[in-house]
């Protein structure tokens, strides 16, 4: 390879770590045992999206970051059906383990985030090293989402399908973030949840557990008792590490994303 072509390809290189915001200093000050790989999964209404300023703190300390929409949600949205159950949102995850080569990720888990994530590591937690359950479910071997969800959640469930409807609608931003400034940018950007997520029974056998490390995150001014329980399985629990923020939103990735990338990046 001569010399002009040596130089064209570390141009192109810079110029993909330009875009994703890392400066040459954290480019060569970050090793790779540094640098960690962070699959991002949201919570229902929700999207990639709602990462967003997550992601772009993570990318800038030269971290790599994926944060995709489930099918139905966000982007991906004009797929709705009422074909969608939870092993769809389950394939979602394994695939993207799959076709992007992932291994030692740290995956964050989201509210809902947490049913398929769970399901998700029935077939992936040999390449996860750290996981996150951010204000989310931990389900059991046999729950259904409707069976834990919220009494807003579960009517607005039943009255979509009872309307043939194949998504429930997001309740109000506010719901989400403690923020004003937010909540018009989360009430634009919230799609319907598939039903049919809710109403399937999750298949565990213990996966998750087997994760090395895990932890599970509360945002306590979000009113959900199971997010409770969860948090006190957590902390009575030697192999998980808990954290409490109580000022801000169950949004926390929109309220307060660099209080929650120091706790990612502690925590990885």
């Amino acid at each position: 390879m001569n010399t002009q072509e040596i130089q064209r390809r570390s141009i192109l290189g810079a110029g993909v770590m330009a875009m994703a915001g890392v400066s040459n200093a954290q480019q060569t000050t970050l090793t790779a045992k540094q640098r960690k790989t962070f699959v991002l999964i949201h919570g229902a209404w929700h999207g990639g999206w709602c990462w967003s300023r997550v992601s772009d703190l993570l990318l800038s300390q030269g971290h790599r970051v994926y944060a995709p929409s489930l099918t139905g949600n966000g982007d991906r949205s004009h797929l709705m059906s009422k074909d969608i159950n939870l092993d769809t949102h389950i394939a979602d995850i394994v695939n993207l383990f799959k076709w992007e080569d992932l291994k030692d990720v740290c995956l964050v888990a989201h509210s809902y985030g947490g049913w398929p994530v769970s399901g998700a590591l029935e077939q992936v937690y040999t390449k996860v090293s750290s996981l996150i359950l951010l204000d989310a479910f931990k389900p059991e071997n046999g729950q259904k989402g409707v069976d834990m969800a919220s009494d807003f959640s579960r009517k607005a469930l039943v009255e979509a399908v009872a309307k043939g409807e194949a998504g429930r609608k997001a309740p109000p931003a506010s719901s989400f973030s403690l923020h004003e400034k937010n909540w018009a940018w989360l009430q634009e950007k919230m799609t319907p949840q598939p039903n049919g997520v809710a109403t399937q029974a999750i298949q565990l056998t213990g996966a998750r557990e087997k994760v090395a490390k895990k932890t599970y995150i509360r945002a306590p001014k979000y009113p959900q008792t199971s997010f409770d329980q969860a948090l006190a399985q957590c902390s009575a629990d030697p192999s998980w590490k808990t954290f409490v923020m109580p000022e801000t939103g169950h949004d926390v990735m929109v309220d307060e994303p660099e209080k929650l990338c120091e706790i990612f990046l502690q925590v990885a």
